[in-house]
């Protein structure tokens, strides 16, 4: 089965409106390979996801942009320059970064996958290294949070990956291992997941993996879902690798067999993210 190639761009918490305004600009522009040989997804900060999707995408919802006609409901755009209000690409998609693991409620600060659906996004990037050693999300948490996210409708990009540490100590698939059946215990159906590796030792350091050692993991994660999930789901799943993905290495990773796409951090913030894109056209 033909896995379709995978390029988010995971903004984190970057970006101010006019910083946002000009990235657009450059993404609308591109001439990039078309939706039957890549998918693009963009991960804003949530304060910028109403006015990065709508300039994205026309077709923002149903309900959105009949409310926005008739004037009933406010316009994000309303302040922004005429540029995001102008004709704007329907082929990318907007990604929040983040979810609760249930039903909304009193959660101060969290997002429920409820309120990403209602705002008609499609994707959410959970299990993130950052989240995992920063702000302390243990496997189940992370676990928990795709499974609900999967209830409602979402795709979940679901990070794994292993320290430096780990690496050095031989324990890289065991690491990856564990964050898998995490989630494995958790859900049966992977349709709607795409796993992004992830080294840790290799995001915003300027490091990274060498096509061979990416290539490696990622035959090791795919022969896990395998054996653990099925060889359906192992075949189907894609799997992207992120880590200090630029211009000038993607091209090399994406010629690898098992390298699905890639997760892209700092360089989805430059025009870069364009040459990132056009890797995939590599991957034939």
């Amino acid at each position: 089965m033909a896995r379709k190639f995978f390029v988010g761009g995971n903004w984190k918490c970057n970006g101010t409106v006019k910083s946002n305004e000009e990235l657009v600009k450059v993404l609308n522009a591109a001439e990039v390979p078309g939706t039957d040989v890549v998918e693009v997804v963009v991960a804003p900060a949530a304060v910028h996801i109403p006015a990065v999707q709508a300039a994205l995408r026309k077709d923002f919802s149903a309900s959105a942009k009949t409310g926005l006609a008739k004037g009933l409901l406010p316009n994000p755009l309303k302040h922004r320059s005429d540029s995001l209000q102008a004709a704007l690409r329907k082929d990318f998609s907007v990604s929040a970064q983040n979810c609760w693991q249930g039903k909304g409620g009193a959660f101060t600060g969290e997002l429920s996958a409820e309120m990403l659906k209602d705002l008609g996004l499609p994707w959410v990037i959970l299990g993130h290294s950052e989240r995992r050693h920063i702000l302390k999300e243990s496997d189940e948490m992370i676990a928990d949070k795709v499974a609900y996210a999967l209830s409602q409708g979402l795709g979940v990009i679901y990070c794994i990956g292993e320290k430096l540490e780990e690496r050095e100590s031989g324990n890289t698939m065991a690491v990856n291992a564990r964050q898998m059946k995490a989630l494995a215990d958790k859900i049966s159906d992977w349709s709607q997941v795409v796993v992004a590796y992830e080294p840790v030792w290799a995001i915003g350091t300027g490091k990274v993996a060498t096509p061979q050692q990416a290539q490696e993991v990622h035959d090791e994660v795919r022969k896990w879902l395998a054996a653990n999930v099925s060889p359906e789901a192992a075949a189907a799943t894609r799997i992207i690798y992120g880590g200090s993905v630029t211009a000038a290495n993607c091209g090399d990773l994406a010629t690898q067999p098992d390298i699905d796409g890639f997760l892209v951090g700092g360089a989805s913030l430059k025009p870069e993210f364009v040459d990132i894109i056009k890797a995939a056209e590599k991957s034939q």
